[in-house]
């Protein structure tokens, strides 16, 4: 599909130099523009490219101030950056605009699909199980049994939604995700073999929340493992049984929750984290890559290293550490001056 300048500028807002009849139908990086595609200039270090490139339109920040001939058709917007992820999604939720429902499905008769929704071949929708309107759930995708999801969720291919989970409305779940698994319970017994724990409880999904590929998400021992809204989980990260991340938290790729932490709303949380179980963690609290948690963190806090201390701290204990051969040599030298026997220390 082509669209022309002036739609794309009556779209973003825009106002259109150059030659609005101009027709795009992909979309380049700037320094790889190529004739018939649409990029954009937001950082100031590719400025070279936008008197180079041969992409049919570029859009510019308002305060851009050409220093050389601009071949490509130039829309001025508030913000390119915005303006191309505005762009972006229009163009993804285009490409990806799926109805109907495969005849390679399998939908159990007490299952109810809502208006406009896509489901492909060979996924399967449980007993009592509730789509909701304009979701789409892509091929060998399964949904068991008593699950509700709402309005305008996606689903891709490779997705395992156990029995009694809730996904909310315009939720992505990407390949690999599992909602629901069995949280991770074991009791031991007196042969010291472990039983184990029946994990009868749910994960409830709330609203505007995305889960990167392979991302597992465990079902509560009793009750529910709950995501709050607008939370958005990167790829290869572990949820435990019974934890609650807060609203619009973002957690990076790696991450492990153990069970019953519940964590803050609006925090950040870098890869390759760890969390000891049943912690408490506050809001607005961000979190350093690679960082371990034994201890509750308040509200506001900023912590790395493992175990987690103030980020101000682990830089100047890293600064330190880093001296310490050196410090050791030093140490060395002033006991053999003292003539003290390091070896019976």
């Amino acid at each position: 599909m082509e669209f022309s300048g002036q739609q794309i500028a009556e779209l973003l807002n825009g106002k259109i130099e150059g030659n609005s009849d101009i027709k795009v139908h992909t979309i380049s990086k700037i320094e790889e523009g190529k004739a018939g595609s649409l990029s954009f200039l937001a950082n100031p270090k590719y400025t070279g490219y936008i008197y180079t490139t041969e992409a049919s339109i570029v859009l510019v920040s308002e305060d851009f101030t050409a220093e050389k001939p601009v071949k490509a058709t130039l829309i001025r917007v508030k913000d390119a950056y915005k303006a191309f992820a505005t762009l972006l999604e229009f163009y993804n939720q285009y490409k990806q605009n799926k109805v109907g429902i495969s005849p390679a499905a399998v939908i159990e008769k007490t299952a109810e699909t809502g208006d406009n929704v896509y489901i492909g071949a060979h996924a399967y929708i449980g007993h009592n199980s509730k789509i909701g309107d304009n979701t789409k759930i892509y091929p060998n995708v399964y949904i068991g049994d008593n699950v509700v999801i709402g309005d305008t969720t996606t689903i891709y291919s490779g997705v395992n939604v156990y029995a009694d989970c809730r996904i909310g409305s315009e939720c992505t779940l990407h390949s690999g995700v599992v909602i629901g698994s069995d949280g991770f319970g074991f009791a031991p017994s007196t042969n010291e073999a472990f039983q184990k724990v029946p994990q009868i409880g749910n994960v409830i999904v709330e609203d505007n929340v995305e889960i990167g590929a392979n991302t597992t998400i465990d079902r509560a021992t009793l009750g529910s493992t709950m995501i709050r809204k607008g939370v958005k989980l990167d790829n290869l990260i572990q949820v435990a049984h019974n934890v609650e991340i807060g609203e619009n938290t973002v957690i990076a790729a790696q991450t492990g929750i153990s069970g019953s932490t519940k964590i803050g709303k609006n925090c950040m949380i870098g890869g390759q984290v760890g969390f000891a179980g049943h912690l408490k963690i506050g809001d607005n609290v961000k979190i350093g890559a690679q960082t371990g948690l034994i201890k509750n963190v308040e509200n506001d806090a900023i912590v790395q290293g493992s175990p987690a201390i103030p980020y101000r701290n682990f830089f100047k204990s890293s600064a330190v550490f880093n001296e310490l051969p050196e410090l050791m040599r030093k140490v060395y030298k002033i006991e053999k001056s003292l003539n003290i026997d390091t070896d019976t220390k």
